[in-house]
């Protein structure tokens, strides 16, 4: 049985189980449009991207599409919505998404201060660095005095700055906004490597123009553990969510 169809028929037992006594907040809202919209990265091949006939793909996507099932019995009642970091939670916490899947790393301060429920983990990532090979380096700790980009207001930004600060080791920071910005800038010659989790590095490393130029150093900063989320208090809603988290 393919991951899918196998993801699809696990949903579908979850919705018999519960579909019956859940019928309050997102739920409702959900059932009465006729699908979930989900906010998503959709530019991060193997969590959620758009193929070239503009079919979506990705771990997120997949999830998505089993929450689907689980309430439609059809894992086509999706929509996803591309929202860049710096708004994926006010977007969340409006209503504009029903679901936040956008390779998101769970932490204290989201959990409580911006009152949000991980529903679970679905993929354990690391914050990486990538540089042209011509830098002539093997290692994150040979880059004393370079320019990094860095996506502002993440987790990234802060492990960056103990890296270096506990290897007594100077940078300049590169802000920017996106993930596409950064790989713009970097690959313009603006910073001199580029750090965010490893598995967007290698899939953005994966798409440029002449991979076999940039190297993906060995180092690996940081623990992060990515999922989808929910607001905090939804509690029907968040029940769904969960079990097809935990069901699949």
């Amino acid at each position: 049985m393919n991951v899918i169809r196998w993801m699809v028929v696990s949903a579908v037992v979850i919705a018999v189980g519960v579909a019956g006594s859940v019928n309050a907040g997102t739920l409702d809202a959900v059932k009465q449009k006729g699908y979930v919209n989900a906010g998503v990265s959709g530019k991060v091949v193997g969590f959620s991207a758009p193929d070239a006939k503009g079919v979506w793909a990705g771990i997120d996507v997949d999830f998505i599409r089993a929450v689907a099932a689980a309430i439609f019995d059809d894992p086509a009642k999706t929509r996803f919505t591309p929202v860049a970091f710096k708004e994926s939670f006010t977007a969340l916490q409006s209503g504009e998404i029903d679901i936040l899947a956008r390779n998101t790393t769970w932490t204290f301060s989201r959990d409580v201060d911006l009152k949000f429920e991980f529903v679970g983990v679905n993929y354990y990532d690391g914050q990486g660095f990538m540089v042209p090979k011509e830098l002539g380096v093997s290692s994150a700790k040979e880059l004393d005095g370079s320019t990094v980009c860095i996506q502002t207001g993440t987790t990234t930004e802060l492990n960056l700055a103990d890296f270096f600060r506990s290897n007594n080791i100077s940078y300049e920071p590169v802000p920017i906004e996106t993930g596409a910005e950064a790989i713009q800038q970097y690959t313009a010659g603006a910073c001199d490597a580029y750090t965010t989790d490893a598995s967007a590095l290698a899939a953005q490393r994966a798409n440029l123009e002449d991979p076999t130029a940039h190297v993906i150093m060995p180092e690996i900063i940081s623990k992060e553990p990515l999922g989808p989320l929910v607001r905090h208090g939804d509690n029907e809603w968040g029940d769904i969510v969960r079990w097809t988290q935990s069901h699949l």
